[in-house]
């Protein structure tokens, strides 16, 4: 950005009161949070440090970053970095694009479950695309590819979903050949859809833990998951009652 430019944190500090006076309740607490920060970024408010030219002794003030991963003026370079690093590593064959999230009652549950929840979402994605891939009736090869997890929407509103860059094609079984996908086609969609379901459960289940039920006191509460009950041993199971057959209920 060449120097003298506005900022977003300019942006920020002129027209931020005005728009949070305008949106009110509509701007969530972690926009707020991300406008402070900006309004804040390399101003005396965070502090800083002076810089005297040994010859002249001329000064120029450097005032400290706010180090928000939303500004582009802290972390926007290690973002070039990072996406430079990653178009080096592209094979020389088309990419597809594929996002898994989860649904709004999923969404909640993660706010408190991070991990578990986050997990078991890489993992079913990650078993669903070499699931399929390796069908013979749709690719019939090993694939590879790149998922990042992100937490949150473009306006951050709490959003979880990955995003997984494939390359169109993969290795033969053998690991002789390459095996490419059709040009403008990857899988079946409605496949992914129906297999990401079962995978996420079989994972949930895994994972030893299992989702609470019922509803959410409030919008986003973080429900807890509670560890799942261990499988009782044949002396705890054959010392159980079991019940007369004319007592057998069902709802």
């Amino acid at each position: 950005m060449p120097e003298g430019s506005p900022t977003l944190g300019d942006v920020v500090r002129r027209f931020g009161a005005a728009l949070l006076a305008e949106r009110g309740d509509a701007v969530t607490p972690a926009q707020r949070a991300v406008m402070s920060a900006l309004s804040r970024c390399r101003t005396a408010t965070l502090g800083g440090h002076v810089y005297r030219c040994d010859h002249c002794g001329a000064e120029r003030i450097a005032y400290n970053a706010c180090r928000d991963r939303h500004c582009p003026a802290c972390l926007g370079h290690k973002r070039a970095a990072w996406l430079e690093a990653r178009t080096a590593e592209l094979l020389p064959v088309p990419y597809f694009h594929v996002v898994f999230t989860v649904p709004a009652e999923v969404a909640a549950l993660a706010l408190g479950n991070k991990k578990v929840l986050y997990g078991i979402l890489f993992r079913a994605a990650a078993q669903t695309l070499q699931r399929i891939a390796r069908d013979r009736r749709h690719l019939g090869a090993t694939i590879g590819f790149l998922a990042v997890l992100h937490t949150w929407t473009q306006t951050l509103r709490h959003h979880p979903h990955v995003h997984c860059v494939v390359p169109g094609g993969g290795l033969a079984p053998d690991g002789t050949r390459w095996i490419p996908s059709r040009a403008r086609f990857f899988l079946p969609v409605r496949l992914i859809f129906d297999s990401i379901e079962t995978r996420a459960s079989r994972c949930q289940r895994l994972s030893g833990h299992t989702k609470a039920l019922g509803t959410t006191p409030w919008p986003g509460c973080p429900l807890a998951l509670a560890p799942r009950e261990p499988a009782p041993s044949r002396a705890q199971a054959a010392a159980r009652p079991r019940p007369r057959k004319r007592d057998a209920r069902f709802p």
